[in-house]
């Protein structure tokens, strides 16, 4: 292999699929490929797929009937699809695409070097197979110098009647306490300055892990891990996510309170705000245990930002029951919400069931919800107006050269006034001067030089 070779990588959903793609990013940069800007120009193409919503799986097959065409003309161009497209459909996948080189669910990330060289030896591979992730040493080719992700379990063991997730990233596999903690020292020493704990049910964590407490607890938890990794040196902010109401406890938002690096900031999915649409979703957990978590989180941090996903146009759903999902958003006051309409995933068992909704009334429905979101975004920003806010600095605001972008500790975007190269990975007080539903734009309480 040599450093001539050109990749590129294009990454659908959620952030287990930017983690995924950045080792292997790392992967191919190890194996001598250089990351090329422009798909067109790249000898290897790598769509790491999500299959949640299908807009996003047909996106995939539009980029590939490109490559595909591409490849007709450029036979030495290698064509890879990841993730979660990938392990549901398999074989299939070559079927409908033959130009493809490469077929590997989300559990094989680790071994693309390995697949690779099977491609680069004349064979047409499909890895899907259910396999144990063994513990990851490569170095991923993180997209950000100040921030990081770190998988801290894989897989779901969850049944949501409407998701894909369980069947094509596996049963849950946490890694051990020392593994986590020997990827954050690292990404420490090389100047990484806040890390994300990652899992696709994060509260999960450690329950697959042996050993347990003298109360009965599991030995290993998300709680008991915070504590574990708080300590690392050069650290300065923890986030983590993706919560599930069903396991998230008073324990955890207690440590989340006494742990200074924890940031504030609590993403926690409740997908409908009615209990027999929560029920028909298998997910567990009633409206009045997700308000019981919310007032618990307000109790010990009275300023959190909390976000979360909600689905409309589930099958059956009523317009009563909408109501009761606009009603529980304007409760609780949401820092932001990520919205969909349902999509019938092939598989789930939502999917076949008859009373599916027409696509005029769940846009409908994602319509009025979107307004009343932005809404109380908006409002919950005008508790930043006039403060004072630590931003982790993180890069260059693209639409202003003059500006650099980052987060506060609640997860809010704030642009203000300096120089990149002055400023990447720094802690920075700055006043809020004008506040949007989603961003913030402020004035360093320091002397910068642009």
């Amino acid at each position: 292999m040599t450093a001539s070779r050109r990749y590129h990588i294009t990454t659908f959903g959620c952030q287990m699929n930017k983690a995924d793609s950045e080792r292997m990013a790392g992967i191919l940069e190890t194996m001598g490929f250089e990351w090329s800007e422009e798909p067109n120009e790249a000898d290897l193409i790598l769509y790491n797929t999500c299959t949640i919503r299908d807009n996003a799986e047909q996106k995939v097959y539009s980029y590939l009937g490109r490559q595909a065409q591409r490849k007709q003309e450029n036979p030495n161009l290698t064509i890879v699809v990841a993730g979660c497209v990938a392990q549901q459909e398999g074989e299939a996948l070559l079927r409908r695409v033959p130009e493809l080189d490469l077929v590997m669910g989300p559990q094989y990330a680790n071994q693309l070097e390995d697949l690779l060289e099977q491609v680069f030896s004349g064979n047409q591979v499909v890895a899907t197979d259910p396999i144990h992730i063994v513990e990851d040493i490569t170095k991923p080719r993180r997209d950000s110098q100040v921030t990081a992700w770190v998988n801290v379990i894989y897989g779901c063991n969850e049944r949501c009647t409407y998701c894909v997730v369980p069947s094509v990233r596996g049963v849950e596999q946490s890694r051990t306490p020392e593994a986590i903690r020997a990827e954050i020292e690292s990404l420490a020493a090389q100047g990484y300055k806040e890390i994300t704990l990652l899992g696709q049910n994060i509260d999960a964590y450690g329950r697959d892990l042996p050993g347990s407490t003298p109360e009965g607890r599991h030995l290993h938890t998300l709680t008991d891990l915070l504590y574990f990794v708080h300590d690392v040196p050069g650290i300065d902010r923890i986030r983590f996510a993706t919560s599930h109401p069903r396991y998230f406890t008073e324990r955890l938002i207690r440590a989340c309170a006494e742990l200074p690096k924890v940031c504030e900031h609590f993403h926690i999915p409740f997908q409908s705000g009615d209990n027999e649409v929560l029920k028909a979703m298998a997910r567990g957990y009633s409206h009045e245990r997700y308000r019981r978590i919310i007032d618990m989180i307000r109790q010990y941090m009275p300023d959190a930002s909390i976000s979360a996903d909600a689905i409309v146009g589930f099958p059956g759903e009523t317009e009563a029951q909408f109501q009761n999902t606009l009603k529980l958003v304007e409760e609780v006051g949401f820092d932001l919400i990520n919205t969909a309409a349902y999509s019938p995933r092939p598989g789930t068992p939502a999917a076949v069931w008859e009373d599916q909704l027409s696509e005029e009334v769940k846009a409908d429905r994602l319509q009025r919800l979107n307004r009343l979101v932005s809404q109380t975004a908006a409002e919950r920003s005008q508790r930043y107006a006039g403060r004072i806010e630590e931003v982790l600095v993180e890069a260059q605001n693209p639409k202003d050269p003059t500006q650099v972008m980052g987060r506060t500790r609640g997860n809010r975007l704030t642009f203000f006034a300096g120089s990149i190269d002055e400023l990447r990975g720094q802690l920075v007080k700055v006043r809020i001067t004008e506040v949007r539903p989603f961003s913030l734009t402020g004035q360093p309480l320091i002397e910068v030089r642009l």
